[in-house]
């Protein structure tokens, strides 16, 4: 009769593996879209701070937790293993264990619900509807019965959530109303925020194979995949262009477009590279989401 080896526990997460776990390099894509539905509200005289502010709280916590339930469930249905290609995750790596990595995450989503409890007060029950459609697809997008990711619908969750949901959200809790320009400066927020996830699964293409993450790189393989960054791209610099010419905004959204040297580097690494070669166009997206982000927001708050 063969002993039973004793499980071997994780050590002590440290500040530094937490930091790892929440993953600061993805929160631009939670900052972004507050900063420019709060840029679009204070340029037409509208803005509130501390709605804004919840609202960013609240969207970091989503993103965290989302992060979390990924690092989890990506470890327990194989799809991080140690061919991992990306950044270290710490369930996998076994820096922290499973279990804490997951209530973790469920305490983030509670977090979030608790923040959005004030937001509910100034914007109504459509928060409530919008909240709980947050946190739900955040958890949702690798965890539950039907998760989003391995059934080729993380692009559409951050399209929707990163984008047409937060940035007219975050107008709306400041003014309660939304008009056009909102919709509009949706678009390249949730644009650039997606071309981040195609990255991701353009270099995670044949680990997500085999655990059966059937991303929209798998089903339709990695020219669909550089085929969607790029016209990712071209639909994020394109709006400000729109926007100024249907009149939605002053010529000063322009200065987004300011950004395109920074697209640069990244678009060559998605077109010509693979696997673990596109870890730097990871980094470079999120700069480009960050900088256009930036220069888009100043553009929306001059008049």
């Amino acid at each position: 009769m063969n002993a039973i080896a004793p499980a071997v526990e994780a050590p002590r997460p440290t500040l530094k593996t937490w930091l790892m776990a929440a993953r600061p390099k993805t929160l631009t894509a939670a900052l972004v879209p507050v900063m420019v539905g709060t840029a679009l509200a204070y340029g037409l005289g509208v803005g509130r701070w501390l709605p804004a502010l919840a609202a960013l709280v609240g969207a970091m916590l989503i993103q965290i937790g989302t992060n979390l339930t990924n690092d989890y469930y990506d470890f327990k249905k194989g799809a991080d293993t140690e061919e991992r290609l990306g950044p270290q995750r710490v369930t996998q790596s076994g820096l922290i264990a499973p279990g804490v990595v997951l209530a973790s995450a469920l305490t983030c989503f509670g977090l979030a619900v608790a923040t959005g409890v004030y937001l509910v007060v100034v914007g109504g029950w459509p928060i409530v509807a919008i909240g709980l459609a947050s946190v739900t697809a955040g958890y949702a997008y690798t965890g539950g019965p039907f998760p989003l990711a391995y059934h080729g619908l993380g692009d559409v969750f951050v399209f929707l959530f990163f984008g047409l949901v937060a940035v007219p959200g975050t107008f709306y809790v400041q003014t309660l109303t939304v008009g056009p320009a909102a919709w509009w400066a949706a678009i390249p927020v949730g644009a650039i925020g997606t071309a981040l996830l195609v990255v991701n699964n353009l270099r995670d293409a044949t680990t997500d194979v085999k655990a059966g993450k059937r991303t929209l790189v798998v089903r339709f393989g990695t020219t669909a995949g550089k085929a969607e960054y790029v016209v990712l791209l071209v639909a994020a610099f394109a709006t400000p262009l729109a926007m100024w010419g249907l009149g939605l905004a002053s010529p000063w959204v322009l200065l987004a477009l300011l950004s395109a040297p920074v697209a640069v580097a990244p678009l060559k690494l998605v077109l010509g590279a693979q696997g673990a070669a596109l870890n730097p166009a990871l980094g470079g997206t999120a700069k480009l989401q960050l900088v256009f982000g930036l220069l888009f927001s100043v553009g929306l708050y001059l008049r």
